[in-house]
């Protein structure tokens, strides 16, 4: 598992301080999501891939996690036409299609990918822990903060223990059907991921209490909020309020 693909780059975007992104991407992906008009989410996307490029990140990747949005996506398109009611329909191949459904269906394509070029541009930029430091910073809760921070840590490492077992079975032998065996096989694979999850917890929680871990990391790299900083979370603060207004002209 290969985690903060984006978050090393020099744009302005990876620069800015974690709290001015987080504050941004939460208003503007709340806004894009509560629109109700193809025309707001439109803007929305056309912000988020300005945004995206301004990142600097290279498109393939983007690309690559955008097909995992949009396949659910196809599946909407394909399925809310036949079965969305109201409205007039459209004859096509011999189906009637709801109109209402087909532009549902469009709207919601385009707010997903809208929302998540917003987070990819703003909040995959940064690191996992310059995050968790600021959500602190944000006087979020500090057991959120820590559980994203611990999630980020040993999520790698779970996956790691739980290649190392398939390998095992593997090496003996083991091969993937449809039958009772593998069925058995993965569930007894799962179980013992979840046991050495478990006790590699208590490894750990022993390992920071002998260390006097009090429930809060002290970072040594402090974030600043700089000028910069401000005049960015300002810009996109502005571009949200204007989004509503697009938002509220249309309505």
């Amino acid at each position: 598992m290969r985690f903060e693909q984006f978050s090393t780059g020099s744009s302005f975007l990876h620069r800015a301080d974690p709290r001015s992104k987080l504050l941004a991407s939460g208003l503007l992906s709340l806004v894009i999501a509560l629109s109700q008009h193809l025309r707001t989410a439109c803007v929305g996307l056309l912000l988020a891939v300005l945004l995206t490029a301004a990142a600097q990140l290279p498109w393939a990747r983007v690309l690559r996690r955008l097909l995992v949005v949009n396949s659910f996506n196809v599946f909407l398109l394909l399925m809310l036409p036949l079965t969305y009611g109201g409205g007039t329909a459209l004859r096509v191949a011999g189906f009637d299609l709801s109109r209402a459904g087909l532009a549902l269906a469009v709207l919601i394509t385009v707010k997903s990918n809208a929302v998540i070029l917003l987070f990819i541009s703003l909040l995959a930029t940064s690191s996992v822990a310059r995050l968790g430091q600021g959500l602190h910073q944000l006087r979020l809760s500090p057991r959120l903060c820590l559980l994203l921070l611990f999630s980020y840590r040993y999520l790698g490492l779970i996956h790691e223990e739980y290649l190392r077992l398939h390998r095992a079975a593997e090496l003996r032998c083991f091969q993937t059907t449809t039958n009772l065996h593998t069925y058995r096989t993965y569930g007894h694979l799962l179980g013992m991921v979840i046991v050495r999850s478990w006790n590699r917890a208590a490894r750990v929680q022993q390992a920071m209490a002998l260390r006097g871990f009090a429930g809060v990391f002290h970072c040594l790299d402090e974030a600043v909020f700089r000028r910069s900083d401000i005049v960015l979370l300002a810009g996109l603060l502005l571009a949200g309020l204007g989004l509503m207004v697009v938002e509220i002209s249309f309505s």
